[in-house]
């Protein structure tokens, strides 16, 4: 059994743990040992031992009296939580208030529509109990729906990490600006193959790095407005290929690999090569997450490479997001976390929201990030924060099990203050992602998507099978009629079912 809450189990046990847990009282709150509010959790034992060590106590002890709850923590080890959840889900015994889920499996889905969670619509938006979980993205948040109701609350990543980076000393050279269109950028690319960006005399440089990884497509296929996976048009959700705007991306990637814009071989190198690509100077451009783009400029800087531009500086990286106004939304989460109906009443659950909201402060970011001030960490004479735990990674065990609880709504830890002092290049990262925000595009299908059961059964099918005709027609193995062709079959071997069934329910929730 390894679906995180098996179809058997839930059949088993959801309908009798409900049942069980309605005969509670209206206005019961649990107390805990101090007599606070108690929550139950059931998290992920990553390494052994979690909350153990000389300090993990005044951890919890600081922990309980900022949130004002006492938290009892299940620990199960990593490769028996799937099954260890399941089991507890249908067992009123053993259900914890608040549980840990990596994704919106079938499993949960049927959990869910047999009543297990409890609806987070219902409560999350008060912005006077919960300043910080009320700011949730609402499109995140999406993708955590079942029958139109909220299931999960989901532990934050950045939605606007995707996006474009280039040489900015090869541009120097050239005098090409920073791209803003489409046009911009093949002009880019064009000029890094074709003008000698790095000074040598010889053609042997490519705009863009590419391996066999295709993530880039993706993120260039939202310039030409083709969406993100799916799309919105007349009311219906359409997947990307079937829009007139997928087939002139893809028209335009395959003049890029036709000019050789891009290394031939493309198809078949391997990711470890593919930022050394930018690193050792065969390629100009790098179009995935932004932190990559970031990591290849430190490479730039660390390892002293000289500018091709201007002598006695070291070349460097522009970070730019999005192209044309647009860029590829990342899902928006890392997991998230249940309220499950071990929360017998409302003043439970508002006690579990409650305790989550604080999480989301600086002062728990921290605690849970860092640990203890002069323990675990120092404060500078700049006001930075200075991880001394860096020296004994053992020490982390007091402290670091505890942002499993964390949400980072609305802020990662590297926003929360005190902070590390980071370089200028990671301080332009931040910027960029932030600012990405505001033209990610999101994939309006996702919440639809996990709630088909055609593409739960054949998803990984159907999206290999897109993929492949992609490449194939890039490369110019295949044309327009093989595309087509691939197309057809992708309809034959159930996508006709899953946009049915997207499309169901998209319908039913306007």
């Amino acid at each position: 059994m390894k679906k995180l809450i098996g179809t058997a189990v839930v059949a088993a046990g959801i309908l009798g743990s409900l049942a069980f847990m309605s005969c509670g009282s209206k206005n019961e709150m649990q107390l805990g040992k101090t007599g606070k509010p108690k929550v139950t959790f059931m998290l992920i034992d990553y390494d052994g031992s979690p909350l153990t060590g000389e300090h993990a106590s005044e951890v919890v002890d600081k922990m309980t009296e900022y949130t004002n709850t006492d938290v009892e923590f299940t620990f199960v080890a990593h490769d028996s939580y799937e099954e260890k959840a399941g089991l507890a889900l249908a067992s009123p015994d053993d259900m914890p208030m608040i549980m840990y889920a990596q994704k919106l499996n079938l499993g949960l889905i049927d959990a869910a529509k047999a009543g297990a969670f409890w609806d987070l619509n219902e409560f999350l938006w008060d912005e006077t109990k919960y300043p910080n979980l009320s700011k949730a993205n609402k499109d995140v948040c999406k993708s955590l729906t079942v029958d139109g109701h909220l299931v999960g609350l989901y532990k934050a990543r950045d939605i606007g990490r995707m996006g474009f980076a280039y040489r900015t000393d090869w541009a120097e050279k050239l005098g090409i600006p920073e791209p803003k269109t489409i046009d911009d950028v093949y002009n880019m690319m064009k000029a890094f193959t074709e003008q000698d960006p790095d000074g040598n005399g010889l053609r042997d440089t490519y705009g863009l790095a590419m391996c066999k990884y295709t993530g880039p497509f993706d993120i260039m296929q939202t310039w030409f407005g083709a969406g993100n996976g799916w799309v919105e048009k007349d009311g219906k959700l359409v997947p990307s290929h079937k829009t007139a705007e997928y087939k002139t991306a893809l028209d335009w990637m395959r003049k890029m690999y036709e000019e050789k814009l891009i290394a031939p071989d493309w198809a078949v190198r391997g990711t470890e090569t593919w930022q050394d690509q930018v690193k050792k100077g065969e390629a100009g451009i790098f179009i995935d997450v932004i932190d990559g783009s970031r990591r290849i400029w430190d490479y730039l800087v660390n390892n002293n490479i000289p500018s091709v531009a201007k002598e006695g500086e070291l070349a460097g990286m522009t970070l730019v997001g999005a192209i044309n106004g647009k860029t590829q939304a990342t899902a928006g989460y890392n997991g998230f976390l249940l309220i499950t109906k071990a929360a017998k009443t409302r003043e439970q659950v508002e006690a579990c929201l409650h305790y989550l909201d604080k999480m989301c402060d600086d002062e728990m970011l921290i605690l849970a990030g860092y640990g203890l001030k002069d323990i675990n960490y120092e404060i500078d004479s700049e006001g930075f924060l200075v991880d001394t735990d860096q020296k004994d990674p053992s020490m982390a065990k007091s402290y670091s099990a505890l942002n499993q609880t964390q949400c980072f709504i609305p802020k990662q830890l590297v926003a929360a203050k005190p902070a590390i002092k980071q370089t200028e290049r990671k301080y332009k990262e931040l910027e960029v992602i932030a600012d990405n925000a505001k033209y990610a595009v999101f994939n309006p299908a996702l919440s639809y998507l996990t709630n088909s059961e055609s593409y739960a059964q054949n998803g990984a099918i159907l999206d290999q099978l897109l993929s492949d005709a992609r490449t194939q027609y890039i490369c110019g193995q295949i044309d327009e009629k093989g595309l087509k062709d691939a197309f057809a079959r992708w309809e034959a071997v159930g996508g006709s079912k899953v946009v049915e069934e997207v499309n169901a329910q998209y319908q039913a929730n306007k």
